[in-house]
């Protein structure tokens, strides 16, 4: 008897699982919430220079705002005041003649700036200067989001297979909650990058283990759609995120809103259930056949758990070596764990690195950012539903290649159309986000049925590490236009051809059941789809 006949028998998709679905999705809502806030508290509004250094007297104060800036700010190509840049003292006659304002002398600006705050009340920018000489700083604060999450992908990944998935994803939430109300209670901008380092480490492990947990709950027939719906909580938020965003324009406020939903998380946590898989395979037989009566019973199948002893759930999951702790290093121990290793990072690597290449090489749709953030989240909507049918039909590894080798596509042909054919540009581009957030789904799921039990969350947490180096290195990909324009987009298309290469040559895992432990991998898994008419041998 395997588990997942065990499964099959207590019902491996019934109201314990969508319990457990609907409890996960409470702290997942957070995911692009602070994964994208960086896309509204770091906006930088229309400023000039605060020129009230420049009052000499009534003349000056009698003046209109409009005429304040004509004295006050050279003007940019544009007409409009110069972001960075005053005049030292009033310039009085180009009231009368604008014309010879170049050759005056400018200075920085002396006492701050003023900013337009009719869309955003406040940002980064706005609230500590990160605007001319420190506005790289304002756009670093991405950057080192993201190195916490990579950070902690690896450390969650480790921690969730040594001492389970339920007491690693609570710790997830108080990481994520602390330093995320921390974050808008920042008294400096170190402050600020400190806690938001520390949001992405804990966030992180909210991510990685809630999607396993759940894949190893559901049986063989219904993983894929639950695999992708559960992925929907993302795009549902994505769409939500501009309307929290529109209705909330303070960032300290905004960081604080949608860092909210962990403290219903929290509470709600104390009826999530640990994975059985991980309990057998680490020998906790007694637990593991608690939270199975516990299923059969919400599912109405406690007569088949009335016959299974705890001793008997001891075979169902041949266990390599009861007290051996699993690590990072058993990814390159075996031959085939070696090569899942390899393949799985380039497949993650090109993933990401494409997916943030387009999303940042995008330039959008000429709206306003809260309604161009509303449709990039409604274009994602429909990749999570023809995936389905094509992870189900064609399977895992063509659908993976496949999704790769047309976002690809989408890439290769935008570097042939005209700036000015700006429709059939947002087109390719809007299909290129579609394909690559396809393949972002497909690879969660993919990967969670490619590892072992013993070694499934340390195999994500290496796969989200790389992924997350693929971010880092889409942003220094894009600055390459300044070398040659096509530059980022050829070099997208390498990567986009590496990666579907890669997904080519994984085995595949359509109705194949979850590994437990290394052997397994190494051994060649046989296709099963295990129905309740089974009978299994105890």
């Amino acid at each position: 008897m395997k588990f997942e006949n065990v499964l099959v028998e207590v019902n491996g998709f019934g109201r314990f699982q969508i319990r457990m679905i609907l409890l996960l999705v409470i702290p997942r809502v957070t995911l692009p919430f602070h994964f994208l806030l960086n896309n509204f508290i770091t906006v930088i509004p229309s400023h000039h220079c605060d020129i009230s250094s420049l009052d000499d007297g009534e003349r000056f104060r009698n003046l209109s705002l409009e005429d304040k800036l004509v004295v006050g700010v050279p003007s940019q190509s544009d007409g409009s005041p110069s972001l960075c840049q005053m005049f030292p003292e009033p310039q009085y006659h180009l009231l009368y003649n604008s014309t010879n304002a170049t050759d005056l002398p400018t200075i920085p600006c002396q006492n701050g700036w003023v900013y337009d705050n009719s869309t955003f009340k406040s940002t980064l920018a706005t609230e500590w200067d990160l605007v001319c000489d420190k506005k790289s700083v304002n756009r670093a604060t991405a950057t080192i989001f993201f190195m916490g999450v990579m950070v902690g992908a690896a450390a969650f990944g480790y921690h969730s297979d040594r001492f389970g998935r339920k007491k690693t994803l609570l710790v997830s939430y108080i990481i994520t909650a602390i330093f995320g109300f921390a974050s808008a209670f920042s008294y400096n901008f170190a402050m600020f990058a400190a806690m938001r380092f520390f949001t992405g480490f804990g966030i992180s492990g909210i991510s990685i283990v809630s999607i396993v947990l759940c894949i190893e709950w559901v049986d063989i027939k219904h993983r894929t759609a639950v695999g992708v719906l559960l992925s929907l909580d993302w795009s549902m938020s994505t769409v939500l995120l501009p309307g929290v965003a529109y209705l909330v324009k303070d960032w300290r406020h905004l960081t604080a809103t949608v860092t909210s939903p962990l403290l219903l998380a929290i509470i709600s946590w104390r009826w999530l259930p640990e994975s059985a898989r991980w309990l057998i395979s680490n020998g906790k037989v007694n637990s593991a056949h608690f939270h199975l009566t516990e299923c059969a019973k919400h599912n109405r199948r406690e007569e088949f758990m009335a016959d299974i002893k705890p001793e008997v759930l001891s075979k169902v999951i041949i266990v390599e070596d009861e007290n051996r702790k699993y690590s990072y290093v058993d990814l390159v121990k075996t031959p085939r764990m070696r090569q899942l290793a390899l393949k799985t990072g380039i497949v993650w690597f090109g993933v990401a690195c494409i997916y943030y290449g387009i999303s940042l090489n995008v330039s959008g749709f000429g709206l306003n950012i809260y309604l161009t953030q509303f449709i990039y989240g409604v274009t994602e909507v429909p990749a999570k539903i023809f995936i389905i049918f094509f992870l189900n039909k064609i399977g895992r590894r063509l659908t993976q290649a496949g999704t790769l080798f047309l976002t690809g596509l989408c890439l290769f042909c935008n570097m042939f159309i005209p700036q000015s054919q700006w429709i059939a540009r947002t087109f390719l581009g809007a299909s290129g986000k579609m394909f690559a957030e396809a393949a972002f789904t497909t690879v969660f799921l993919y990967t969670t049925e490619l590892y072992p039990t013993v070694m499934r969350q340390n195999g994500l947490g290496y796969s989200s590490f790389m992924a997350r180096i693929g971010v880092s290195v889409s942003p220094l990909v894009i600055i390459l236009e300044d070398v040659w324009s096509f530059l980022p987009s050829i070099m997208f298309c390498l990567v986009a051809v590496a990666a579907t290469l890669s997904a080519f040559f994984l085995p595949e895992t359509l109705n194949v059941r979850l590994p437990e432990t290394i052997e397994d991998v190494e051994q060649t898994r046989r296709r099963s789809i295990p129905s309740s008419d089974e009978k299994p041998t105890l």
